[in-house]
């Protein structure tokens, strides 16, 4: 069976000198355009409960560009302008929404450096980027088609630090640190970049510099994490993950660095999409759902369970070892909301709203830090 989806290619590039700076003068123009627009619904809106919409701010940058001070909006092509608006109105319906915050400004030196240049046409969309470390990329967006393929497994997931993932199976999947292996290198060249005089040539090669080695940590991290995602994805069926509050979770400082590292929502969002490509079942376990403490043998809950406590032993007379039996749990948790609605395993005892084990919608109910 085949299905057709949007894909998108990421190709590094190199222009020239004359191809970098118009880009470059591009990328200056589509951050101007969208603050403008983004400061005059904001006025809009604040001084005349005035709601203004895409069609509104295409208007006005029709009238920007006919002043003297705006005129060299006029150099650059009219299409990436045009998307920055659309991206702005996005922006506001995701807020009216409540599924983000309200919409803020560009800088020039934080926001990533980015235009999309053609509008309705194959590919869909053509994305010319250069990152903090002056690499250029170009990502096209495509329509794709996948084989899918049969997969009869069915795998629990269970994520940590020692192990990055540790799955049903027993098997472990050791995380590679990559943010640890070149913490050494990464700190030297922030010494370095401190010490330069500001605004000098000095201070931005040094900063160039840093964000290679930035680049270089999330490039290894995300092609382990894409490897790891397409082999959970073709092996099986039914894949079952935690719901992990990973925000809340970086509020620990002693973990927030090996959590980050780790990049657990990275590598749910890659299962997410990559199941969805091969009609593949992704169910998340609800986040308060005691996987460590719960017995995978006789469904028996330990009152406690610390964390320096890796291996324990059921009065059943199991003996488990902490995360595979956590990933048996999710498991068995997963395939009883698949099979039932709801979970078949014990309840949590300290349950206040009495819901299952799949994943709740409230973000004000699952708000925490998972229990283990």
């Amino acid at each position: 069976m085949t299905r057709t989806v949007k894909r998108a290619f990421k190709f590094r590039f190199y222009p020239s000198d004359a191809q970098a700076a118009q880009l470059s003068r591009t990328f200056g123009c589509v951050r101007l355009v969208y603050n403008m627009a983004l400061a005059a619904r904001t006025e809009a809106w604040t001084q005349r409960q005035e709601r203004v919409g895409y069609n509104a701010t295409s208007a006005l940058l029709t009238g920007w560009k006919k002043t003297e001070d705006l005129a060299f909006l006029n150099e650059v092509s009219s299409v990436p302008l045009q998307q920055a608006l659309r991206h702005l109105q996005t922006a506001f319906t995701n807020f009216q929404a409540r599924r983000a915050k309200h919409p803020t400004f560009r800088s020039k030196k934080r926001s990533r450096r980015s235009a999309e240049l053609p509008d309705g046409c194959a590919p869909s969309t053509v994305t010319v980027s250069c990152d903090a470390a002056g690499r250029w990329f170009v990502s096209l967006l495509c329509d794709d088609a996948i084989t899918q393929t049969s997969a009869t497994g069915q795998v629990g997931v269970d994520a940590g630090i020692d192990s990055l993932l540790t799955l049903s199976t027993g098997e472990k999947i050791t995380n590679p640190r990559h943010e640890r292996a070149d913490r050494q290198r990464l700190a030297r060249a922030q010494r370095n970049l401190a010490r330069k005089q500001k605004g000098s040539a000095n201070l931005a090669k040094a900063r160039i510099n840093v964000a290679r080695i930035h680049a270089r940590i999330a490039d290894r991290r995300r092609d382990h994490l894409h490897k790891l995602t397409t082999r959970l994805v073709r092996e099986n069926q039914s894949i079952v993950i935690e719901d992990l509050a990973v925000r809340n979770m970086l509020k620990n400082h002693r973990l927030a660095r090996a959590i980050s590292d780790a990049a657990w929502r990275q590598l749910r969002t890659m299962l997410e999409y990559k199941a969805a490509w091969h009609g593949r079942d992704l169910i998340v376990v609800d986040r308060w759902f005691p996987s460590t403490r719960l017995c995978s043998a006789c469904g028996a809950l330990a009152q406690k369970m610390p964390l320096d406590v890796r291996e324990w032993t059921c009065p059943c007379g199991a003996v488990h070892d902490r995360d595979v039996n956590a990933a048996r749990n999710i498991l068995a948790a997963g395939l009883a909301v698949t099979a039932c609605g709801d979970d078949v395993r014990p309840q949590r005892e300290s349950s206040r709203t009495r819901q299952s084990s799949r994943k709740q919608e409230t973000p004000r109910v699952t708000k925490g830090t998972p229990v283990h």
